[in-house]
């Protein structure tokens, strides 16, 4: 018995119709070339030049700069600062990106739900987020302050210390300091990405589950976190990425100080205070290479998740 029923006329594509998507598509493409071949130069050609200046000696003041092969790499490798800067570097990313999460999830669910006020509470608690890095670290150094600073002044009136600590030069309590300032100030930001994703949870699923007999604990393990996973690895990928390049919080709090270096700040000081270009260029390279496992990673998950 035939598939297709006798009496029912089977539309032929049009040629006409394809050829017009087709020219439709090329007319896109061409008006989109200019301003992919602008993007693709302005974020190509700085990466491409600083992989070539990571096989010469160039110097920052001038001089010609001879091809040198692999020898910055191999001194990278032998470098105990560069170490140093990525074992700082990497803590600081695991306190504060595990630290923002948990606390950005908090604010998101509360910020969620529905109370008088809601507004100006997403408002206000923007703020931090929205003042400059450079500005709020300032303002956090002076508090700091082990002679002036607010923080001190406080903790010895309500008898949590006994005399006033130097919270930034004080190795045991400086990456802890800066830490601190970080998670205050990126917060909101988390927060925000997270209630996006909230948002477009539909509230249907909550009252399904309530209906099941579902308690809030369990809504949130089994309709708030499964759904809201795209927008966890989003806040994820920002803020990791954000952390492992960071440099002008430490910069404000410690300047080049060796034991506070992270992987930027040791780059900058590498090129500008040292004059080594070549070598400040495979610093960059090295830089790139382990935020780009970081990316492979964050992707790899993202892929498995949408299969």
């Amino acid at each position: 018995m035939s598939s297709v029923q006798a009496g029912v006329p089977v539309k032929a594509p049009r040629p006409g119709k394809s050829r017009f998507k087709r020219r439709q598509t090329r007319v896109a493409w061409l008006m989109l070339l200019p301003a992919l071949l602008i993007v693709g130069f302005v974020a190509f050609f700085p990466l491409g030049r600083t992989i070539y200046q990571s096989f010469t000696d160039e110097q920052f003041l001038g001089g010609t700069a001879h091809w040198i092969g692999l020898k910055n790499y191999r001194n990278l490798i032998d470098d105990a600062d560069f170490r140093n800067a990525i074992v700082v570097t990497a803590k600081f990313t695991l306190i504060t990106v595990s630290f923002e999460f948990v606390l950005g999830m908090i604010i998101a669910l509360v910020v969620n739900s529905s109370f008088k006020g809601r507004g100006v509470m997403r408002a206000v608690m923007l703020v931090p987020w929205a003042i400059p890095t450079v500005v709020s670290a300032q303002m956090w150094k002076w508090m700091y302050d082990d002679v002036f600073g607010v923080i001190n002044d406080l903790l010895l009136k309500v008898h949590l210390i006994s005399h006033p600590i130097a919270w930034i030069s004080d190795p045991k309590t400086s990456l802890a300091s800066v830490c601190a300032v970080d998670i205050w100030k990126t917060t909101p930001f988390v927060a925000l990405l997270l209630l996006a994703g909230l948002q477009v949870i539909p509230r249907d699923l909550y009252e399904a589950a309530e209906v099941d007999g579902a308690s809030k604990w369990q809504q949130f393990w089994r309709v708030t976190l499964p759904l809201l996973r795209p927008a966890i690895l989003v806040a994820l990928i920002f803020r990791t990425l954000d952390a492992l390049r960071v440099f002008d919080i430490f910069y404000v709090f410690f300047g080049n100080r060796p034991d506070t270096q992270t992987m930027a700040i040791y780059d900058q000081s590498t090129i500008v205070s040292t004059g080594d270009v070549g070598y400040g260029a495979a610093i960059s390279v090295g830089i790139f290479l382990i935020i780009g496992v970081f990316v492979a990673i964050y992707v790899t998950v993202m892929r498995v998740e949408q299969q």
